[in-house]
């Protein structure tokens, strides 16, 4: 919903003196609004686009528009946009001149100028009955301000009227702040255009810089066809520019028009390179931001209950886009998840009593029952939200709800409730009591009719969120568009921890979900020590796995790139925290439940706000001359139809005992549950994976080392088989382990041979159906259901039933199966320019692994130990290379005495293993012929 924010400066200036007038209009915050003066705030009303008044920049009959230039500066997903205009009075009377800005919902104003015939005003933001009472002063001599409220979908207006005599200049200058909020993959950044007549200087400009690279930027033709090709990007890897200016002419409706066609929303979209599952630390001006965007996680299934209002007030256009959405909703399930719909008027039905598997059969049968439904009657929420939670309690008790799925109740409603509990605030709490911790709500309002404010408050207190449903064409669009922002989830009980005594005012921390496409955002102040460096620690669970994630930054270095940048935003990481901890607040502030928390909360965010310069609902922006003898005042109202200070949605601050209720976080598609206080938990990142001294292991190209422990001996061979060729390690049928490599060459032959390594290592174990592959570009662990994939570039820890995956940064990966089987592989990284050498794996394996009797593989046979021999050592044709018999499995063999390099401690120069070389790929020391051990795919036992 639009707030309109109107300042109605009625600014007169005469020769050499000055005069005031000013229309009020609007209502101030008052916390003790009557119960019945609340409710009367909800009388039913749509709001349709086309009802809304038409929108101009720059308003005044008689004007020149010298210039309109907008700039958004965006860093690390924080904007700070401002918007400019010079216009004159050219007509040969006084008249009052409009400067409106849409900026988006979610963003603050931090800062409004005006230049009026040299005479400059200046904003700064107040308490509110500071700038109030400070503005009353002035009032004797005329000025007073005004609050006037409209409804839109994503936008909230600052209008300003100043009244001049012919011939005035006038300059405007807006500033707002905004955190980026992604969704279905991108961030969004938009900025109404709306200027209402050809400018002769119209310029907009979006500089982004990510610090971590822009995987792309797009400018979707939200503003029309024919400025398609005037919009330009540029960019490299950390940069974007966007720039519109179209000329005079190319702003003109028509070659000989004198309009403007320069009338909608100017889009950039972009999205940030991820080179890991960790997430992206940030750390500036004493402050971190922590983003975290998983992907590539298979996704968690879904239980939910679909409630749809379908009383007689949904009748026509509303019902109609209703079941086209859940057409095409019902067709997105998949067999996994489960499902059933409650529709309700004054009765409630059920088209199923218990959840059903989202199968083809019973998709179609759902499709059909919705296509039925003929709206007439009552509205009975209170009814149909607790037959909703019974449903999924009952699922739960007979143990028909995976632990690792996620329950939700979606309710789809246009009005307030008028049959049975009809309350609002029993209503809220009979929900609440009956929800269980692992179920969420989500409620869709359609149109203006509805009660917004319960419909989130119900929302926020039981882990979901509310969105608003405009009540025009695109209405099914709208509603499709929530569906795929949580239908996806693909993480639960996140949570972002950091060592003790590094940081401080961390924001909300531990989130209930994370859905893909989005991103989760904790923010805080770093401590002043004697690290360079900083840590976060994430802990989650997903659809089989729990996972422990480990990401660190340079406490100095972005810093010093920001100061090189010219159109970047240094202050971001100090706004960026102030921004969420303020949401949060207000969020909490409209969950309180007593007028003393409430107060308590109220200070905080007047305290933050005063000092980050944000119009709150609980602020207010004074605007002074110069030398404060005139006083304009601009004001953040509340909605009407939302309620006051209701926000987004975010939880309390550490700091603050943490609030019963479970709320939802930025953004505001993902869940979060309270801030655990200091000391609550163990900070415990991944635990670190040692092997024995002695041990198994195949290097380089590929140079297998076979350590004997009884005969106290190593012995080394060879293996010189082909590119593509996958050799069998470890072939295990008693266990159901597997364990084999694929071969790589290098890039062209040196020295007359092309040398072959391990580029491909798989672990797979039958039993639980899990393999891993480790890969020189990252690793990948199928569990039969959905493949996870995660990078070298992050310290993680993933466990999946008797498997655990540990991983150190750009450096090794070791699997542990059920605590008996141990396989590190190491990471060997070369100059990418290297003319022959390529990327390849190591791997080491333990002598203790526990195997069965049937073993088999190059390595795996060695776990039942031949009796071997060595004598006749005598001078080799290399002074340096001693040359002796070896008898084992009644061969006798030549060797030679050499050495091979572990590179477990020293990945660059490693350290020398001396062992005893097998010629002629091994034969005689292994079993059969090296080919025996050949296999068709990365999991074939042999």
């Amino acid at each position: 919903m639009r707030r309109l924010l109107l300042l109605l400066l009625g600014l007169l200036l005469l020769h050499h003196s000055c005069c005031f007038e000013f229309v009020i209009d609007g209502e101030w915050e008052d916390d003790t609004l009557d119960v019945q003066d609340h409710q009367q705030r909800h009388r039913r009303a749509i709001l349709t686009s086309e009802e809304q008044e038409d929108f101009e920049a720059i308003r005044g009959d008689d004007i020149t528009v010298k210039s309109y230039r907008v700039e958004s500066r965006i860093t690390s997903r924080f904007a700070h946009t401002t918007v400019r205009s010079s216009v004159v009075n050219s007509g040969t009377k006084a008249q009052s001149i409009g400067f409106n800005v849409q900026i988006p919902k979610q963003a603050f104003i931090t800062n409004f100028t005006m230049n009026v015939n040299g005479i400059r005003f200046m904003g700064s933001v107040k308490e509110k009955t500071v700038a109030r009472n400070l503005y009353t002063q002035a009032r004797a001599r005329g000025k007073a301000a005004g609050i006037v409220r409209a409804n839109s979908q994503d936008m909230e207006t600052f209008k300003t009227e100043v009244h001049v005599p012919p011939g005035s200049n006038i300059e405007f200058e807006l500033h707002y702040q905004e955190m980026m909020q992604r969704k279905l993959g991108l961030y969004e950044h938009k900025l109404y255009l709306q200027p209402g007549r050809l400018v002769p200087q119209l310029q907009v400009d979006v500089y982004i810089y990510e610090p971590k690279g822009i995987s792309a930027v797009q400018t979707p033709n939200t503003l029309g066809a024919q400025f398609e090709e005037l919009i330009k990007v540029t960019s490299t890897k950390d940069k974007a520019h966007v720039a519109f200016k179209p000329s005079l002419q190319q702003q003109r409706k028509c070659d000989n028009c004198t309009g403007s066609a320069v009338d909608g929303i100017f889009t950039v979209t972009y999205d940030v390179e991820r080179d890991s599952n960790a997430g992206e630390l940030q750390v500036s001006d004493g402050h971190f931001v922590h983003f975290f965007a998983p992907s590539n996680l298979s996704p968690l299934p879904k239980n939910i209950v679909f409630v749809i209002d379908v009383s007689g007030s949904m009748w026509g256009v509303k019902m109609k886009q209703t079941v086209e959405a859940m057409q095409a909703i019902l067709g997105d399930l998949s067999v996994d998840d489960q499902f059933s719909i409650i529709d309700f008027n004054h009765n409630v039905r059920c088209w199923s009593e218990e959840l059903l598997p989202g199968s083809s059969i019973q998709v179609e049968d759902a499709k059909k029952y919705i296509q039925s439904i003929k709206p007439n009657g009552g509205t009975n929420i209170n009814e149909a939200l607790m037959r909703a939670v019974q449903m999924l309690v009952k699922a739960s008790n007979q143990g028909l709800i995976s632990p690792r799925s996620v329950s939700m109740i979606i309710l789809v409603s246009d009005g307030d409730p008028t049959v049975g509990e009809i309350k609002l605030t029993t209503i809220q709490k009979n929900v609440k009591r009956v929800m269980r911790e692992e179920f969420s709500l989500f409620s869709l309002g359609i149109g203006f009719d509805v009660d917004y404010d319960f419909l989130e408050r119900i929302a926020m207190e039981n882990r979901g969120m509310a969105q608003r449903i405009f009540a025009n064409h695109d209405a099914a669009e709208q509603l499709r568009t929530f569906y795929r922002q949580v239908s996806s989830p693909l993480l639960r009980r996140i949570i972002v921890q950091f060592p003790e005594g590094l940081v401080s005012d961390v924001t909300q921390n531990r989130f209930d979900k994370y859905f893909s496409g989005s991103e989760l955002v904790v923010a805080g102040k770093v401590k002043a020590s004697g690290s360079d460096t900083l840590t976060s620690f994430t802990t989650a669970s997903a659809a089989r796995l729990d996972l422990t994630l480990e990401t660190e930054a340079d406490t100095a270095q972005l810093d010093a790139e920001l100061a090189k940048h010219q159109h970047s935003f240094n202050g971001f990481a100090r706004q960026m925290w102030a921004y969420i901890t303020i949401k949060q607040l207000i969020s909490e502030r409209s969950l309180a439940t007593t007028a003393a928390r409430k107060r308590t909360i109220t200070k905080q965010i007047m305290s933050l706000a005063l000092e980050h310069q944000f119009v709150t609902p609980l602020t207010a922006l004074l605007v002074e001359s110069e030398d404060a003898t005139e006083r304009l005042l601009a004001d953040s109202p509340k909605d009407p139809k939302h309620g006051c200070c209701s926000g987004m949605g975010f939880g309390g601050p550490p700091g603050l005992p943490p609030p019963t209720n479970v709320i939802y976080g930025t953004p505001p598609w993902v869940q979060m549950g309270p801030t655990p206080q200091p000391g609550e938990e163990l900070i415990k990142g991944p635990e670190a994976v040692t092997l024995p001294k002695n041990i198994n292991f195949v290097d380089n190209d590929p140079h297998f080392i076979i350590h004997l422990p009884r005969n106290n001996m190593d012995v080394c061979f060879n293996i010189d088989s082909k590119p593509g060729h996958i050799l069998s390690l470890v072939s295990d049928k008693g266990t159901g382990l597997v364990v084999n490599g694929q071969l790589i060459s290098s890039k062209q032959p040196h020295k007359g041979k092309l040398s072959t390594y391990f580029g491909t290592i798989s672990v797979y174990y039958q039993p639980d159906g899990v393999s891993v592959t480790v890969g020189t570009d990252g690793i990948s662990l199928d569990d039969g259901r959905g493949r996870h994939a995660f990078t070298w570039a992050a310290t993680a820890e993933v466990t999946l039933d008797g498997v655990r995956i540990s991983i150190v940064k750009n450096a090794h990966v070791t699997v542990t199966v059920n605590g008996d089987v141990q396989v590190m592989v190491l990471l060997h990284r070369v100059w990418k320019k290297h003319p022959v050498n390529v990327d390849f794996l190591g791997i080491y394996i333990p002598n203790h692994n526990q195997y069965s009797p049937v073993v088999r593989g190059l390595i795996g046979q060695f776990s039942r130990e031949p009796e071997v021999s060595v004598y006749d050592i005598h001078d080799g044709a290399d002074p340096l290379k001693k040359e002796a018999t070896m008898e084992v499995n009644g061969n006798k063999l030549l060797v030679t005495r050499g050495w091979q390099k572990d590179y477990r401690h020293d990945e660059k120069r490693g350290s020398n293993i001396y062992c005893w070389f097998v010629h002629n790929s091994g034969k005689g020391f292994i079993d059969g012929h090296y080919t025996d051990y050949i296999v068709p795919d990365l999991n074939s036992f042999i």
